[in-house]
């Protein structure tokens, strides 16, 4: 075991160090919240197509999905087909009515066709989502921290958000996105040093990884069997992973605000459909890796499965190599804290703390508010980050998150469709809606698997909100209750 040398410190702390004061550099002049929020809607579809898959695949991505083929095989790669047939409905149906409207936040939308309530019921539902899932993607970014240094894992939480909120507060969405960009970059090609390092290290090489996986049965990506609970079969990730994106970028403020960044309408359609395309590459290198592991290894067993690459990082690669892969574990994890950060202010900006308090057209005060609101997000993440220490044993942090965030999510994609389907439910149709839709899932949990959660969530919120809105007749606009 070679360890982590000073050589791999230095490129770890030039790595952090050059990030955080870009990030803050970047965002100087800013004189509102669409500034700090919006980049004044012109950032280019590129750099905000990146961002997007950065954001949501971040660290979980870099050590997770190589545990997941570790484990299993490539059935994995389903649902990230179902991603893109998801992102495509989107583009095409809630992207023109989101440009329709000078939105700040996802949930405006809704309350222009139901209310202000049903706005700030969504606008919870995400903040209490995100704040469980992304706590777990916080943790996730501990592992390979705690065993370079030896910290305790909530030293190393807290290392790694202080880190993150410091361009965060000061740079806003410009910097978060354009940050993103350049960390999506260092760790695809993290995943692709450590592909190189594997024909190296592995007898025969990648020849052999092949042969061998492909004798135990690890290389087929398809699984045509028909189960609610098998997670990775085909109709699981086409129809599962098409909502679960669906809900995702459509409903999310976390990824609705980079989309509403973008200068138009047919920009923010190809930063999102672009982003599929590139989500399937990515998910394909990193079961690779993870099969390269598997056959370095041999299959050897271990506590967590998202430890299996961040050990192999540590222990086996070269000095300064492996700096540079930490470095990559690092701008995955920042990449996705930063956005979950000001997406969370943006919500609590928008969605409640300005028009409580009278200043909707107060784009300076929103701005001096959403900075407060960066730090009070940014200790509650590392706070949930550290709980689940405790809950993490024999689990995968990306299963975990993806499942925390799919419980919710069929209410929220079925909130969407009933504002932009249908005409007649009102306000109090699609919270009931809302709430026997989350609440059906809650409860039919362990008879399926998640990637199912969005779809039978989504199908009953708009059932139910259809029935509910029917059995009333509909009162004048803007008093409608049901």
């Amino acid at each position: 075991m070679r360890g982590f040398t000073s050589l791999d410190l230095a490129v770890l702390l030039v790595y952090l160090v050059g990030t955080t004061a870009w990030g803050a550099w970047l965002g100087r002049g800013q004189k509102g919240g669409k500034d700090y929020f919006l980049g004044s809607r012109s950032l280019p579809w590129t750099a905000v197509m990146l961002s997007v898959v950065a954001t949501e695949t971040s660290t979980l991505t870099f050590l997770s999905i190589p545990g997941v083929a570790y484990m299993g095989s490539l059935t994995f790669l389903q649902i990230a087909l179902g991603y893109l047939v998801g992102r495509v409905v989107v583009a095409m149906v809630l992207l023109p009515a989101y440009y329709r409207g000078e939105l700040e936040t996802a949930y405006a939308l809704l309350e222009g066709r139901f209310g202000v309530g049903a706005r700030r019921f969504t606008s919870a539902i995400f903040m209490a989502t995100r704040l469980m899932a992304d706590s777990v993607r916080l943790f996730a970014t501990a592992i390979p921290l705690a065993l370079i240094t030896g910290w305790p894992y909530r030293d190393s939480i807290l290392v790694i958000g202080l880190l993150t909120v410091v361009y965060t507060y000061f740079g806003g969405i410009k910097a978060v996105v354009w940050v993103d960009a350049v960390q999506m970059i260092l760790y695809l090609g993290g995943a692709l040093i450590a592909v190189v390092a594997l024909q190296g290290l592995v007898p025969g090489g990648w020849s052999h990884v092949l042969a061998s996986s492909a004798a135990a049965g690890k290389l087929d990506p398809i699984d045509l069997e028909w189960s609610l609970t098998a997670p990775y079969t085909l109709w699981a990730g086409l129809l599962g992973g098409a909502f679960l994106s669906m809900a995702s970028h459509g409903t999310d403020q976390l990824i609705v605000q980079r989309l509403l960044t973008c200068r138009d309408l047919r920009s923010g359609q190809k930063a999102l459909v672009g982003s599929g395309v590139v989500i399937i590459l990515q998910f394909s290198l990193f079961l690779l890796v993870g099969l390269g592991l598997w056959a370095f290894y041999a299959g050897r067993p271990f506590d967590r499965s998202d430890e299996i690459f961040a050990r192999f990082i540590v222990e086996q690669l070269p000095s300064g190599v492996t700096g540079l892969l930490i470095a990559g574990v690092f701008a995955a994890a920042m990449s996705s804290l930063s956005s979950s950060i000001n997406s969370l202010a943006s919500a609590t900006a928008y969605d409640y703390w300005a028009p409580l308090v009278g200043a909707q057209d107060d784009d300076a005060r929103t701005l001096r508010a959403g900075r407060i609101f960066t730090l009070v997000w940014a200790g509650l993440l590392m706070a949930g980050a550290v709980v689940f220490i405790h809950l993490s044993k024999g689990t995968s942090a990306v299963e975990v998150a993806l499942g925390i965030a799919s419980l919710v999510y069929g209410g929220l994609l079925g909130a969407f469709a009933l504002g932009v389907l249908t005409r007649r439910p009102g306000q109090g149709a699609v919270m009931a809606g809302m709430v026997v839709g989350i609440g059906t899932v809650v409860l039919l949990r362990n008879a399926m698997a998640w990637p199912w959660y969005v779809l039978v969530g989504s199908l009953v919120t708009l059932g139910v909100g259809v029935i509910v809105g029917s059995l009333r007749r509909r009162p004048a606009a803007g008093t409608e209750v049901a």
